[in-house]
């Protein structure tokens, strides 16, 4: 997907996903649980709105996006001084190996060309035994509703690149050599998987 369709959406995507606040409230309340003083990266930040609310758990947080659009708008009022905004590539992260006990991605593998890859990178930048928080849409076609968002969607320029049901995503994870730590599917507009998940042991 261009980055000019999200620098266009910038403007309008936190308005966009209010109809969709009961699922960020859960994640609001069960993120900063487990990243209780880590050091955070997340991917596809957006406007910001997931790192404002979690990042004071945080030890560090910085927070991601390939849209110069988008990070401008999460750069506008004030932001916590262990948040910082960056613009970055998540098939390419500008981060040394290691540098991170969390990750956090949230509605954004299915919309990436190549999630795997981006997975591999998302484990090269976690320590040994970090956490990936990987929430994401599922069930794209599963209801009227999500039937319609998902076409408002793509005639706006957002194609999914990959439309799982919740135990196909769980299972592409798992398959890229994951371990789910923790997962709960929840209901909205289309439907969301919440996943927590950390690296699975060579011998697993």
């Amino acid at each position: 997907m261009k980055k000019k369709i999200w620098d266009l959406y910038a403007p309008i995507y936190e308005r966009a996903m209010k109809a969709d606040a009961k699922l960020y409230a859960f994640m609001y309340e069960r993120i900063p649980t487990v990243i209780q003083g880590r050091e955070v990266l997340e991917i596809a930040t957006g406007p910001g709105l997931l790192a404002r609310h979690v990042a004071h758990a945080a030890k560090r947080m910085i927070a991601t996006d390939y849209s110069d659009g988008m990070i401008a708008q999460a750069k506008k009022g004030e932001a916590m001084p262990n948040l910082t905004f960056e613009v970055a590539d998540a098939m390419n992260l500008p981060y040394a190996d290691g540098s991170f006990d969390a990750v956090i991605i949230a509605n954004a593998l299915h919309i990436v060309p190549d999630p795997g890859k981006v997975l591999n990178e998302i484990d090269r930048v976690l320590r040994p035994g970090g956490l990936l928080i990987a929430p994401n849409f599922v069930e794209h076609r599963g209801t009227l509703l999500s039937r319609l968002w998902s076409g408002i969607l793509r005639i706006a320029g957002i194609r999914f690149e990959h439309q799982w049901n919740g135990s196909e995503y769980l299972r592409f994870l798992e398959e890229c050599g994951w371990k789910i730590a923790f997962s709960r599917e929840m209901g909205g507009r289309i439907a969301l998987m919440y996943t927590e998940c950390v690296r699975k042991e060579a011998s697993e």
